[in-house]
């Protein structure tokens, strides 16, 4: 198996999770669909090519690790729909215009956001694709190198402090994902090679956890891209990954 070694350097990244009230969540490691959206966006693609997207999502599997633990942080937004500016409602995907349910003040009130983001982590990704349609995994590597738009890690406020793909050794074979990433130098904080006698918080596919500690979870990380909605979970493993000196 080969696999892409991305570097994620950032001052802040989001991986996204489940919405609750105001609240958009983090996860604490990246997801498919975040995934899929990164590398069609570096192809250049665009939202509405449904069938490739849908096709990418379900052939892409990956391992993560953090090298450098985040921190958690939180930006509060507030949105007053009662300013002029707010005042015509935005058309949706339904073909009809929205407005929230409620009275006036649900309609035209101050309303209240928390975006939760990760800071000052760095983390290493080892990502592959199956079979043998395109893109390949040499498209995705070129498209990384020389993307069609700029990239972000989660968010459009995601921008990362380096380029992601790894400067040494962007592609790296091996068994499995996570035999691939264990291969792989831990970075430190300046994004130079540390010591890696311990191991470090990571997820994998399921498909590798044989005999291996680890705690299988339930993640909700599908994309229904054609309606723009979450599609569904999948398990994923979770524990900890040792790094190459």
């Amino acid at each position: 198996m080969k696999a892409l070694i991305l570097r994620f350097d950032a001052p802040m990244v989001s991986f996204g999770s489940v919405a609750v009230d105001q609240h958009g969540f983090t996860d604490d490691y990246p997801g498919k669909s975040m995934l899929t959206g990164l590398v069609a966006n570096a192809l250049g693609w665009l939202q509405g090519d449904f069938d490739k997207l849908e096709h990418l999502q379900a052939r892409l599997e990956y391992a993560a690790r953090w090298d450098v633990d985040p921190v958690a942080a939180v930006d509060y937004h507030t949105v007053d729909l009662g300013a002029p500016k707010m005042r015509n409602p935005g058309w949706t995907t339904r073909g009809e215009p929205e407005h929230r349910a409620g009275g006036v003040d649900a309609r035209y009130g101050t309303h209240q956001r928390y975006r939760h983001y990760w800071e000052d982590g760095l983390m290493t990704v080892a990502l592959t694709v199956s079979g043998s349609t395109y893109p390949g995994l040499e498209d995705i590597r070129k498209a990384l190198e020389r993307p069609c738009r700029p990239l972000y890690i989660g968010r459009k406020t995601c921008l990362p402090a380096r380029p992601l793909l790894d400067p040494f050794e962007p592609i790296r074979e091996g068994s499995d994902l996570f035999s691939i990433l264990a291969e792989v130098p831990v970075w430190d904080r300046f994004g130079q090679p540390c010591d890696a006698a311990r191991a470090y918080r990571g997820c994998w596919p399921v498909d590798d956890s044989a005999e291996r500690d680890g705690r299988v979870r339930l993640v909700y990380d599908l994309r229904d891209w054609a309606n723009q909605l979450p599609a569904g979970s999948r398990w994923r493993c979770e524990g900890l990954i040792g790094g190459a000196r």
